[in-house]
């Protein structure tokens, strides 16, 4: 029987990829990528010479058990997006769960991701945290926020760049607009930057300052005496 590896891809400087997963990548019978055109280019980076092969959001479903079946088979293969690991907001979910239902190894190798960067630069509590990954587009979408308005621990959220004034604002209607918030983008990248402040500030800013590139929300937890507060609100009301 062969494995399964999850190989983490740099979100920004290549120079953040490490040396075990240059060697798997080489190693391995085939490599699953989200795009090969993207991971064509920095497979060519690594002189990494090898089989590659679509693996995306819209294929995946109809291909994990072909994959398992050639794994069983014995291949090895490795798992790539095209930035960060496979399967956090990227395709990889359903392949790593046919893996395991067929009790084949799965070995995903510590890397890049560009939610821990941000998390720990935002200055906020980190001891607890959740991750929201992308919010529903549309349907669905107030009822996350008025949740999330109401979650104690600190949350981490992505979003493209056209979309983040109005995902702000609209978390602002429910939290408030001196909730605190960080928000960096373009991680491990020559332009990176991070904001942070009130969600009324960073607002601001990025409303006189178009944002470019990944987008990583990071916003502080509704503070416990608050919610306290806001239980008694709606008990008497």
């Amino acid at each position: 029987m062969g494995k399964l590896f999850l190989v983490p891809t740099p979100v920004g400087n290549l120079e953040d990829m490490t040396f075990r997963a240059i060697r798997i990548l080489k190693e391995v019978d085939l490599i699953l990528a989200e795009d090969t055109r993207t991971s064509g280019i920095l497979l060519k980076h690594f002189e990494i010479q090898n089989k590659m092969q679509s693996h995306h959001k819209f294929n995946e479903h109809k291909t994990v058990e072909q994959i398992a079946q050639r794994i069983l088979a014995g291949e090895t293969i490795a798992l790539i997006s095209d930035a960060g690991t496979p399967a956090i907001s990227d395709p990889g979910f359903m392949l790593v769960r046919e893996c395991i239902k067929h009790g084949i190894e799965v070995d995903c190798l510590p890397g890049a991701t560009a939610f821990v960067p941000a998390l720990v630069n935002s200055g906020l509590p980190n001891d607890k945290f959740c991750f929201e990954g992308f919010l529903p587009p549309k349907k669905g979408k107030q009822t996350r926020l008025k949740e999330l308005a109401i979650e104690t621990r600190t949350m981490i959220l992505y979003e493209s760049p056209h979309r983040l004034v109005k995902t702000l604002t609209q978390l602002s209607e429910h939290t408030g607009m001196e909730r605190e918030v960080s928000v960096s983008r373009e991680i491990s990248k020559r332009f990176e930057q991070t904001v942070r402040g009130t969600l009324s500030e960073v607002i601001s800013h990025f409303t006189a300052n178009e944002p470019r590139g990944e987008i990583v929300i990071i916003l502080a937890g509704l503070e416990k005496k608050e919610k306290e507060k806001e239980k008694k609100y709606n008990s008497e009301n």
